[in-house]
């Protein structure tokens, strides 16, 4: 069958095409202005010349220039033509430069450079249903996803996510335990050791050299005494009596979602909450066809959904599984008790009780 070809929509799709391939390139171009230092160097300064940047990051002027006219196109550095000089706004600069503040958003692209380096596994395993297991990723992918996370995790995780949950936060500040499952660097493990010095952490995570970053880590901030961590899975972890065990966003990684659940109802002391951090996400996918969908969609395809693969269970939950299944989960692993206690625009919070 011969289809007529409508000629304003198929300009239009073009540019929308092209548009994207602008923005792929751009990853790039955002990667290497954070590993060069090139948006710090431009952070709180009111203009520069391509020279100045380049004499103030230690960099090559021809290589800065051609790189800050990719900006300028993208609108993420703003240029005065007269002067010829280079701006990037204190609002961009919140976003690409202030690793301290929540709204940093580099360390996905971070990822999304590492990601890139598995392609040619990522088409093994999309013609085969192989998976890809977490740890033979870039490691960039393990930086990269820490510094996209961290932000929120920082800014949100003590001042309102753990008060949001049924009295946890008086239990930990007696003296509680918790276990990190997922740790991953232990950023969250520290800073809820941090906030509740007297509170015991366990981080456990399968990946090895996760788990010896974590600890150095740990010695660093001053907390290796109140945090241990361990390579194991949520299923063969041990430990019992927590107060608080924590899935961040790694729930819909795992082979079995549903088994690592229930033997984490199993470790809790009684009253205690599991809590579930999840990229936030509607029930279907007509729900999800925006920004926030399509990123994490992407991620899924070639993370989340490759490391479910490559796990006993093979569950492939998913990064936008959405609350009615996480629900099911957790149903389905004897907790009866589930309610959304926080939620930001990309992070569904749940707390769960048997």
């Amino acid at each position: 069958m011969q289809h007529t070809i409508d000629t304003d929509r198929l300009n239009s799709f073009t540019f929308q095409i092209l548009g994207d391939l602008g923005s792929t390139v751009s990853a790039a171009m955002i990667y290497l202005g954070d590993k060069l230092g090139l948006y710090s160097a431009m952070s709180g300064s009111e203009s520069m010349s391509s020279l100045e940047l380049a004499e103030k990051s230690g960099t090559h002027e021809r290589y800065v220039r051609e790189w800050l006219a990719n900006q300028c196109a993208g609108g993420y550095i703003e240029y005065d033509p007269t002067l010829q000089t280079y701006r990037l706004p204190p609002e961009h600069a919140a976003v690409l430069a202030d690793e301290s503040g929540p709204a940093f958003m580099v360390g996905g692209f971070v990822a999304a450079v590492g990601a890139f380096q598995m392609l040619e596994n990522a088409e093994h395993a999309f013609k085969t249903g192989d998976g890809i297991d977490w740890g033979e990723h870039d490691h960039r992918m393990f930086c990269g996803v820490e510094r996209f996370f961290g932000p929120a995790y920082r800014s949100l995780l003590v001042s309102e996510w753990i008060p949001s949950l049924d009295g946890v936060q008086a239990k930990l500040q007696a003296g509680g335990r918790i276990a990190d499952v997922g740790c991953g660097h232990g950023a969250t493990a520290i800073l809820m050791a941090q906030a509740y010095p007297n509170a015991t952490v366990v981080g456990i995570d399968v990946h090895p050299a996760s788990i010896e970053t974590a600890r150095q880590r740990a010695l660093t901030a001053g907390v290796a005494d109140r945090v241990s961590f361990e390579c194991a899975s949520a299923q063969s972890h041990t430990g019992r009596d927590y107060d608080l065990i924590a899935f961040f966003d790694c729930l819909h990684d795992m082979g079995d979602p549903h088994g690592a659940a229930r033997l984490a109802r199993e470790a809790l002391a009684p009253g205690g909450s599991l809590m579930l951090v999840e990229p936030m996400a509607g029930d279907k996918l007509e729900d999800n066809l925006n920004p926030v969908g399509r990123t994490y969609y992407g991620f899924s395809s070639l993370i989340c959904t490759p490391a479910s693969l490559a796990q006993e269970g093979r569950c492939g939950l998913g990064a936008q599984a959405g609350e009615a299944r996480l629900r099911e989960v957790l149903n389905s692993a004897g907790f009866q008790n589930v309610r959304r206690s926080a939620e930001t625009p990309v992070n569904l919070i749940l707390e769960a009780k048997a």
